[in-house]
């Protein structure tokens, strides 16, 4: 008698991490599987580590072996962590796409946004709606978020029901779209729900996020309250956000101006998707500076530090139409995420100076969280009744916090997992059965790169210690036919004692030199090497780092 099919899940992003988030699941035996693919995002570079890289994309090879197997992908909702790798990654794989309204139209406009952006098309699934992609039958339950139209999934299979839950919280008054619908998740309890996939990121908070509805009523009265000019900042995507500071403005008596292309991008879509109905006609930024300083409020990218959004330009004071001046107001309507807390913190140094005043969630709460805490954590458990958790979306401690939370509500099997981890779901008893290849792509440029790039890591090391770069010419019987020339590029210009690098590296590749042999002077390779070793050394020797160093040798 056959065995029947197995439903195994890998996470290739996502997982004792914030961001990248890609998860696949797949049915059928060991020998072949149909293969189902959950989001596919980013997470971005951080400029001391990873100099020059923009964005980080999960590595995809094991789904492009898989491409003929790869039924479709999914989106749980249009949050750049979620579906900001699609451009430059699906040509990789080619397979159908499915998101509902909202995430299909802010794509469209993404991608016509970007030179060169190939044509993907989406299937659109009505928020609720059910769609068989292979032997999966996926289901779009729509769920409280800081976006329009985030849905869990509720992937049907011979095998089982596996609940994701991409990003979520529960939000009894939210401003905009649906609230986490409980009725539907009760019912899937009910059914049976063999594994819950879920969002860990606030699992070491306490108690339930605020509504949006609070910020709402904390933004009009900010913004009723202010004096001169008002700017705004929140991620572009949070369009309830956006719909709380129309009405903030609305009830100031002032004109709302959007500053920044994401933000004008947000505003389009969610106006042609009927998110933005009822709501006042927006500005442009070039008619800023002719409205009274009372009359308007900016309303602006860059909320996370963002060297090239708006808010940036505006507090180094170098943007072409919108200026801040002492007396006025500025209001970050978000959440630092880790590692942008030096940019953040630099403008609002420089917004400081200027003499405005700067409003933060440490003061007032103008921002809430699209995450949930622990007692929605518990909540979900209690309506869906898993057989299994496994913690996903977030770093190690979100990870093992919300797996102790499981075990404590009575969950009977938790796993933690990491990315690659290859984890059958059933039937039988779960585990990690195996694992996948997993890592990271580096997207430099236009082009995309490993984890193992040598241009990362010598750019890394570049920017620790410079570069030293050598050229000596020598003749056919191993003489300097000249000079070498001698280019230190980041290093110090003087050693402790006042005496010049240039001098202190030229000195010693012309004594390395003259004390090789004959035959290694003219193998050109051999003379590199030493030249090499030499100039490192002595750098160290002078300043205590060893830079990368470059040497070309030329016969003359």
């Amino acid at each position: 008698m056959a065995k029947p099919d197995e439903l195994v899940f890998a996470p290739l992003g996502g997982v004792g991490e914030i961001g990248m988030n890609l998860s696949i699941y797949g049915l059928g035996n060991r020998q072949q599987r149909a293969w189902l693919a959950v989001d596919l995002g980013v997470s971005f570079g951080d400029e001391e580590h990873l100099p020059g890289i923009d964005l980080i994309m999960p590595d995809i090879s094991f789904l492009e072996k898989e491409r003929k197997n790869l039924m479709g992908l999914v989106l749980t909702h249009a949050h750049e962590d979620h579906f900001g790798a699609i451009i430059d990654l699906w040509p990789k794989l080619k397979c159908p796409i499915y998101a509902t309204q909202f995430s299909a139209a802010l794509f469209e406009a993404k991608c016509a946004a970007e030179r060169n952006a190939p044509k993907i098309p989406v299937t659109v699934v009505p928020s609720g709606g059910r769609v068989d992609i292979g032997p999966f039958n996926v289901e779009f339950i729509p769920v409280a978020h800081s976006i329009p139209e985030a849905h869990a999934l509720a992937i049907h299979t011979d095998a089982g029901t596996v609940l994701h839950t991409g990003d979520w919280k529960i939000d009894p008054t939210p401003t905009l779209g649906s609230p986490t619908d409980e009725k539907r998740l009760r019912e899937l309890g009910e059914e049976g729900v063999l594994a819950l996939i879920g969002d860990s990121t606030n699992a070491v908070r306490d108690g339930r996020s605020p509504s949006e509805a609070e910020v709402a009523r904390t933004i009009i009265d900010l913004v009723k309250a202010a004096k001169g000019r008002v700017a705004v900042t929140t991620f572009a995507s949070n369009v309830a956000r956006i719909k709380a500071v129309a009405a903030a403005a609305r009830a100031a008596d002032r004109e709302v101006v959007v500053v920044g292309r994401a933000m004008e991008r947000v505003v389009q879509v969610a106006r042609e998707t009927g998110y933005l109905d009822g709501v006042q006609n927006f500005r442009s930024p070039e008619v800023y500076g002719h409205l009274p300083q009372d009359k308007v409020l900016a309303l602006c990218t860059g909320s996370q530090g963002e060297p090239r959004a708006a808010l940036a330009r505006i507090a180094n004071d170098d943007h072409p139409e919108i200026t801040l001046n002492r007396g006025d107001s500025v209001i970050f309507s978000s959440r630092t995420i880790p590692g942008n807390e030096k940019a953040v913190g630099s403008i609002i140094n420089n917004l400081v100076l200027q003499g405005v005043e700067v409003l933060t969630d440490r003061d007032h709460l103008v921002h809430v969280s699209g995450h949930p805490r622990r007692d929605e954590l518990r909540d979900m458990i209690a309506w869906t009744k898993p057989q299994l958790l496994i913690p996903v979306h977030g770093e190690a401690l979100h990870l093992n916090e919300h797996a102790k939370l499981a075990r404590a509500a009575g969950v009977p099997r938790v796993l933690v997992v990491r990315n690659g981890d290859l984890i059958k779901l059933g039937p039988g008893d779960p585990g990690i059965i195996g694992e996948v290849p997993s890592g990271r792509l580096y997207k430099d440029g236009t082009i995309l790169e490993d984890s193992k790039s040598r241009a990362v890591v010598e750019r890394r090391r570049m920017a620790f210690s410079g570069c030293a770069f050598v050229a000596v010419a020598m003749t056919e019987q191993g003489e300097l036919a000249d000079d070498p020339e001698v280019d230190l590029v980041g290093i110090p210009d003087k050693n402790r004692d006042g005496e010049p690098f240039d001098d202190i590296v030229f000195d010693a590749v012309v004594s390395t030199i003259e004390g090789l042999p004959k035959a290694r002077r003219r193998d050109a390779d051999a003379l590199a090497e030493s030249v090499r070793r030499a100039v490192r050394a002595v750098i160290n020797e002078h300043w205590g780092k060893k830079p990368p160093c470059l040497v070309h040798v030329l016969t003359v």
